[in-house]
Formats: structure tokens, sequence, C-alpha cells
């Protein structure tokens, strides 16, 4: 045996293996048997974050993979811990992803004997990600990991699962016995078929009243230069997805997001850059989609074309290439879409209707605040290279319409798979990232600011502490209307409190009316606000963001009507079938 070998344990390789692949953040919530494997990851310079719940650890993994490109680390006790943690798995899998989570097990001579938290993780973890394994030796973790990270990322990224087996944490083993792989290299990219290249451009060419839709996935892939260069050189609509705002300014003129009902209902050619035909996008289809659209389809999964609605082309590829192969052709630099058409005319007519509504509503600022005059607020005191996080039915949904974005992957919100509980997880994450980037630039941080409902915000509020204990520089904002989508006024429920069995009476949206949420952050030494008004927000926004500027976290309460809601929408927002 060689000099200047040393043992090492299977915390240690883990640690290792993930430090070789270049993972910079693990979250987690440690016990036995992984606390080990927690000190190990600090011990190679990788940043663990402590987190409160295992679900809340998993949201914040899945965002650090969406933020970076690189899977985020979920480190998980055994049994109940790695249960908590399913649903960030399956929210990061759903999203598209990169996220790897670890898990301790039983050790395995007490397999089927009744183990501590025994539960069968493999199998279990397996319909909420594209693998999931467990090294059946000491010396074949750093394999399993290398290949659990290169899965995340190769395809369609997503979520992958690596079980460590207890006796493995402690076990010692010779590193000469060990092979570390090297960084898995860049995915590959995929372009398209230059025929189908060809095909797609002549459609789009006769196209009379043409539509870009961006997703998440034109985000994701880096490609915003590009994305943005097609839309221009062509001079075509786009309407973002909302995580696919930013992706180009939610300002560019361009921009047909205020009036989207009619440009998805009235388009006769739409072209999916990163976004897909699901629930969010009413699935291609009638009543919101024209019956005879023809759909150009770009997309990484070749699975995922044709989906719902069959293409007139499919692209399987990267979106940043395939846009190059278009721009190559002789098609690209003759083909422009007329801007005194029919079509931007009426797109522009529904834009000025829509944007009238909105201002009415948010001038005005009587007390109770209805949401557009909160949010108007609140987009006036952003920064523009703001991170949003946002969730909370309403308060996600109209903050789509009235808080603007202007570069990518700086929203994040309840997504494909419409989780609610990501938003302190999801302002972790972007913190974080955010104060990376700065040390990286030289520049000042980005600010986070975080608006959720009153109810999506109780999923995780006790994480407030976690992002105290980093010292994490994060507004918070919790738009209270005391309840779940409708809550109720505060003298109402104090009477149904003295007068009525609450479990019997109570609606089931209601929560405890004018809650002072503020305090809770107070509580672990950051600042609260409350407020009741325009004026009251303002202050409290101006107050909260220089609190951030001097790296503190703040949370601004606002009470808002509670019957407040959306303004008068041509369609409900969930295409239901007809059975």
């Amino acid at each position: 045996m060689s000099g200047d070998s040393e043992n090492l344990s299977g915390a240690q390789i883990i640690a290792r293996t993930l430090k070789s692949q270049g993972i910079e953040y693990v979250f987690g919530v440690v016990g036995f048997p992984v606390i080990e494997i927690g000190m190990a990851v600090q011990e190679v310079g990788l940043k663990y974050i402590g987190m409160r719940n295992e679900q809340a650890a998993a949201y914040a993994a899945g965002a650090i993979g969406y933020l970076t490109g690189k899977p985020g680390v979920c480190l998980v006790v055994s049994g109940p811990g790695l249960i908590h943690a399913l649903g960030g798995m399956a929210n990061a899998n759903e999203n598209c992803w990169p996220m790897l989570v670890i898990g301790g097990s039983c050790d395995e001579d007490q397999q089927t004997l009744g183990a501590f938290q025994e539960f069968p993780q493999v199998e279990a973890c397996r319909l909420y990600s594209k693998l999931s394994s467990r090294p059946t030796s000491i010396t074949l973790i750093p394999q399993v990991i290398e290949k659990a990270i290169r899965v995340t990322m190769y395809g369609r990224p997503g979520a992958a699962y690596v079980d460590i087996p207890g006796n493995f944490v402690n076990e010692m083993v010779s590193d000469s016995r060990l092979s570390f792989p090297t960084l898995t290299p860049a995915r590959p990219l995929i372009l398209a078929d230059p025929t189908l290249i060809r095909k797609a451009a002549s459609v789009l060419s006769h196209a009379k009243r043409p539509l870009v839709i961006v997703g998440k996935g034109a985000a994701y892939a880096g490609a915003s230069g590009l994305v943005q260069e097609f839309v221009e050189r062509h001079q075509l609509p786009f309407l973002p997805s909302p995580m696919g705002k930013g992706v180009i300014s939610d300002t560019h003129p361009l921009c047909v997001a205020a009036a989207r009902s009619r440009a998805l209902l009235q388009a006769d050619c739409v072209i999916l850059l990163g976004a897909r035909l699901n629930w969010q996008m009413h699935f291609g289809k009638p009543p919101r989609f024209a019956s005879d659209v023809r759909v150009i389809q770009v997309d990484i999964c070749a699975e995922e074309l044709h989906n719902s609605v069959t293409s007139v082309v499919g692209l399987q590829g990267d979106i940043g290439e395939v846009l190059k192969q278009f721009g190559a052709l002789p098609w690209s630099g003759k083909y422009k879409y007329p801007h005194e058409s029919a079509w931007w005319g009426a797109l522009k007519e529904k834009i000025d209707k829509n944007a009238r509504q909105i201002a009415a509503m948010a001038d005005d600022k009587s007390t109770p605040l209805n949401y557009y005059a909160m949010f108007d607020v609140i987009q006036k005191q952003l920064p523009r290279d703001a991170f949003i996080i946002s969730e909370g039915s309403k308060t996600m949904d109209i903050s789509r319409s009235t808080i603007f974005n202007h570069l990518p992957k700086h929203r994040l919100d309840a997504g494909t798979f419409g989780t609610m509980g990501v938003g302190v997880g999801f302002a972790i994450a972007a913190a974080l990232v955010a104060a990376t980037d700065a040390e990286r630039s030289g520049q000042k941080p980005q600010q986070v600011v975080c608006i959720q409902g009153d109810s999506a915000f109780g999923f995780s509020g006790m994480e407030l502490e976690t992002s105290c204990r980093y010292k994490l520089p994060i507004v918070y904002i919790v738009v209270n209307n005391n309840g779940i989508s409708q809550g109720c006024p505060e003298d109402y429920f104090d009477d149904l409190k003295t007068t009525e069995d609450v479990a019997l009476r109570s609606m089931p949206t209601f929560l405890t009316p004018n809650t002072r949420y503020e305090r809770i952050i107070e509580a672990f030494g950051g600042d609260g606000y409350f407020c009741r008004d325009a004026a009251e927000l303002k202050g409290a926004l101006e107050k909260s963001l220089s609190n951030a500027e001097g790296g503190s976290s703040s949370l601004v309460n606002v009470m808002i009507d509670t019957d407040s809601d959306r303004k008068t929408q041509d369609f409900m927002w969930l295409t239901r079938s007809n059975l």
C-alpha cells in the first residue's frame, strides 16, 4: 500500500465526490444517520444550509438547479425525512430542474427486520425522479453519485435520488481502492433536423396571426439573447409563460402578455420555445386556442413533441442551437411580420383595454387595499433586476400581470406542478445565488423579494429562522386577506368563535384574521412591518429594501380587502373537461 494513501469514511467520500462534480450548495435537516455527511461537505468547502423542514430544503435545492444549471443537493434522514422531501423532488422533476436527493437509510444488515425508520426508499423515489439508486458497496459511491448528477442535467433535466445505508456513512476504506470520476462534461447540444427547420420557416412565413410562446425552458437553456434576437428580427408578438417572464423584458413592445387570452385564441400559428401545451397553456385546444392552430414546437425532449396537439413541425433540439439554425437560413434576413397588420391592431386594442382596467383598480388606494393597488405600490419600489418569488392563488396570478420581470430566471412561482409552499425555500436559494454571483462579479447582490399569500406563507414560515440565521437579505411580503383565496373580516370571525362551533361553521378557506405574521421574523432578529394602507406599505418597502442592502431580512405584512379579486376574466383560470 502506498505511503501516501489515506482512509476515508463514506461521508468523506460523498463530500469529495460532490465537490469534484462542481456542486456548491447542500440543503438539509440532519440527524441519524447523515450528520457526518453534513459535516463532511462543509470540510471540503461546500455551503451547507440547515433548514427547518425537509420539504423546504428540497424546494431550495430544486431552485438552485434551475438558477445555476447544476443540481442543488438535498440531504435527508431516513424514512419520514425522505418522505417529507418527496414534494420537493416531485416539484423539481415536473419543472425539469436538476436536483439530487441523498438520503440515509437503515444499515444493510437490518433490512427487513423492522429497523429504525426503515422504508423502501429507492422504490418510493422512482415515482419522483429520473434515477433512484443505491451503491452496493462504499467504493462505488463516487460512480453512483456522478451518474446521478449527470442524469439530472442530461436530456430533460430532473431529479435523482441516491440512497446511502447507515453503515456506509462511517465505514472506512483506503483511497487507493477508490476512483473519483472527473467532472461530468457539459451536456451535449442537440440540433434539429435541417429539413424540419426549413419547413418550420415556411409555415411561419405563411402565418397571418403568428405568436411566439416563451417558456421557462428558454430561460434554463440560457437562450435569452437568441430568443430576443429572433423575435425582434422577425417582429413577432411573443407571450411569456409564468416563469418565461424576463427571457425578454415584460415591457418590451413586442410582448403581448396583457392580451393573453386574445393572443392564444386567435393565433393561427404558435411557435413554442421551451413551453409545453399542458394545463398552463390549456393543452393547446379549444376553447382557449383555435381548433386549426398550427403549432411549431421546439423542445429538448423528443417525448414532449406532439403532446396534446400534433405539431405541424416538431423540432427536437436545444433552443439556442435551433434558433441559430433559423438564423442561418436565407429566409431569416427576408421575413419580417408587418407591424401594421390587423393582427397587431387587434392585440394592441386588447392590451390598451386591459391596461385601462388595471390602471383604474391600481389608482384606487382606498383602505383596505385591493390587489392591484397593492401591487402598484410594490412594483414602483422594486429594483429592475430583482429576483421575484411569488405564490399563493390570487397573489401569484395577479402578480404575473402587475409585477414586471426584465431578466431571465428572475421569477419563480408554483410552476408546472402548481406547488404551494415553495416561496421561502425558493427565496433562500435565490439569495444564495445572488450572493455568490456578487462575490464573483464584484457587484452588489441583486435583491430578492418573496411575495406570498398568507396561506402560502404558512407552509414554510418557520424557514424565516433559516433566512435570519444565515444572514440572507430577503424582503418577504405577506399579502394578508385572512384566508385561502378569500378570508373574512375580524369582527365576523370573532362573532363566529363566540357563538358557533368553529369546526362546523367556519368556511374552510378562513384563517385567523389580521394575524401579525411580521412578529415571527422579529423573533429571529429580522425587521417586521404591519401595513394597512398604501403609504404604510411604501414606507415599509423602502425600509425593507434598505435593510436588505445592509444584509438582513425583513417581512412586510400587508392587509388587503378580503373581497378583492382578479379583474373580470374571459375564461376560468383552469381548463376543465366536459366529462
